[in-house]
């Protein structure tokens, strides 16, 4: 059982777009004022750490007539500023990056909720919520810590260089000329870097796909007793995360230890160089620990640039496919009209469909439902009418010809106004985590009574199972309804249609998997549902197609016959044929 690949497509290289990034975090309708008094802050802190060194020169150089108790109460008292003051910048900053990163999942999950099925026909679950969670960390990451770091890291290193040079330029000069020698070092390794975390988010976003379809349809894996298939599949996929992590490890380990070597190396020549000026009397003591700690404010803002560029390679893939996402088209489920289809003839106009350009599903189907008709589809498994359902729920778009209602292209009404008039009920309803209740009354946009709700129990012949719960409507189901038999939870969806009072119900062999007691019981309820409404129904028993007013046999994508089962049964073989294969009995 090999599983299909990843169906994203990874962002070319790892440069940065500043363009695109700045049009993702309007989407996120940041708090600025809070970034840029952050900033503010940030600066005020930096600039007093700036002056300490200078204050500790004065202060050293005087020890020869005494501790100056003033200057070093102002020193202590700088530390204590700038510590405040850093801190509120930090928490300024931490709440700034937390709104983008809400704003920012917000859009997203707003996005995907309105993508059409096609879309996630062709992307797995856990690649959407890498999406969501993965990559909207890295972009918080970005904003909140890295950028706000790498102003005050450059600030500090411009400062802190300005003031060294004004105290002695010669030792300056050594220093500035050995920097651009550190970062040729660090800049392949940081590089190589931006790439791993290129592919790590990659990976991690395949694995957590693998990792929630797997768990999600875990019945599947023991009933088919896949356990050893898909532990080769896991464990495939977490020796590439291992192997990532590895050459990540490595880089990590040479990058630190590297730039420590060569920031000691630095402030060992600078010191030696140093003491031979204090020695011969050209710098003074506190001219030397001075410098000294402005090299040590030097050292921690070129560090936190290396690790900036980092960040950044690794925000730009996520900033590529978060874009990539939301530049997916999604269903506008408010533009058209508000129409009321009851009593209105639903009718498909020579409709052809095909998922991919190469794979035709649907060729040429025309049929016509009157209001208050029963018409069913009968035909083989596979021969495409699930997939009419589809189209008529407008999850799909024909790729030819029209879906109407009362002669208007129903793509001219609102999605919320369509969908809201039809009631369907398929073979396999599904069923949310939570209560009875919640799902009696899913998507509904008014509350519902517990009269109410028991009625529509009642209709459906679920009444007497939910009573006998120890919670009644607010009995937990369970993970897709896993605390409730398959016929109950067939039942629950057809009291859900119900409670819904649809115009237009639509029927995927609704009855197929219950017993025959409860089959006889929901039968019933169905026929007092179907009372004054167009029902279409996928058939499975020779009672409902039977009773139809027309039944349209689709074979291979297309209609073969049409008519009432008595004028098919005498003028189509293949119906025919299919009905005693079918019925036998």
């Amino acid at each position: 059982m090999e599983r299909p690949q990843a169906t994203y497509s990874r962002p070319a290289g790892g440069k940065f777009d500043l363009k695109q990034f700045l049009q993702l975090i309007r989407h996120a309708s940041p708090r600025y004022w809070q970034l840029w008094l952050g900033l503010a802050l940030g600066l005020l802190a930096t600039g007093a750490q700036l002056m300490v060194p200078k204050f500790a020169q004065t202060l050293i150089n005087g020890f020869s007539h005494g501790v100056n108790q003033t200057l070093l109460i102002g020193v202590i008292g700088l530390f204590l500023i700038s510590a405040v003051i850093s801190a509120l910048s930090g928490s300024l900053l931490g709440i700034f990056g937390e709104n983008v990163v809400a704003n920012l999942r917000g859009t997203l999950w707003h996005k995907l909720v309105r993508l059409p099925v096609s879309y996630f026909d062709n992307v797995k679950t856990g690649e959407m919520t890498s999406r969501l969670v993965n990559d909207s960390t890295q972009i918080k990451d970005l904003l909140a810590n890295a950028f706000p770091q790498v102003v005050t890291s450059l600030m500090q290193l411009v400062g802190a260089i300005a003031i060294m040079v004004l105290m002695d330029w010669r030792m300056t000069l050594i220093m500035v000329l050995a920097i651009p020698a550190v970062l040729l070092v660090m800049f392949p390794i940081m590089r190589q870097t931006g790439k791993i975390g290129h592919e790590r988010q990659d990976a991690l976003a395949n694995f957590s796909g693998t990792a929630e379809e797997t768990l999600s349809e875990i019945r599947l894996v023991k009933s088919s007793n896949a356990e050893p298939v898909e532990t080769t599949t896991g464990a495939r996929q977490i020796k590439t995360l291992y192997r990532i992590g590895l050459r990540e490890a490595i880089y990590d380990s040479i990058s630190s230890p590297v730039m420590t070597a060569t920031m000691m190396a630095l402030f060992v020549g600078v010191l030696l160089y140093a003491s031979a000026r204090v020695a011969s009397g050209t710098m003074t003591m506190g001219t030397l620990v001075s410098f000294l700690m402005y090299l040590f404010q030097i050292i921690g803002p070129a560090g936190m640039l290396g690790q900036f560029f980092t960040t950044l390679a690794k925000a730009s893939g996520s900033t590529a496919r978060i874009r990539e996402l939301l530049n997916e088209p999604e269903e506008q489920l408010t533009v058209g009209v508000e129409h009321a289809v009851a009593n209105e003839t639903l009718a498909m106009h020579h409709v052809d469909f095909a998922y991919d350009d190469d794979q035709q599903i649907l060729h040429d189907v025309s049929f016509e439902a009157k209001p208050n008709t029963v018409v069913a589809f009968a035909g083989p498994s596979g021969g495409g009418k699930s997939t009419i359902f589809g189209l008529l729920e407008r999850y799909y778009q024909p790729t030819a010809g029209e879906i109407s209602i009362g002669g208007q292209d129903v793509n001219e009404l609102s999605l919320n106004s369509w969908r809201s008039q039809i009631g369907y009920v398929s073979q396999d309803s599904a069923i949310m985590a939570g209560t009875i209740r919640q799902n009696l009354t899913y998507g509904a946009d008014r509350l519902y009574s517990d009269n109410e709700l028991w009625h529509v129990l009642e209709l459906a012949s679920a009444a007497d199972f939910v009573r006998a719960m120890a919670e009644g409507l607010e009995t937990q189901v369970g993970e897709r309804g896993v605390k409730v038999s398959g016929g109950q939870r067939q039942r629950l969806a057809i009291a859900r249609a119900f409670l819904r009072d649809p115009k237009i119900l639509m029927l995927d062999e609704a009855t197929a998997s219950l017993d025959s007691e409860s089959e006889a019981m929901v039968q019933q309820a169905l026929g007092e549902l179907m009372k004054g409404r167009t029902t279409l129904v996928i058939a499975h028993r020779l009672s409902t197609i039977v009773d139809a007013d027309q039944i349209y046999f689709i074979e291979d994508g297309h209609v073969s016959g049409s008519g009432t089962h008595q004028e098919l049964m005498a003028n189509v073989p293949l119906y025919r044929d299919y009905v005693k294969i079918q019925f036998k009995d």
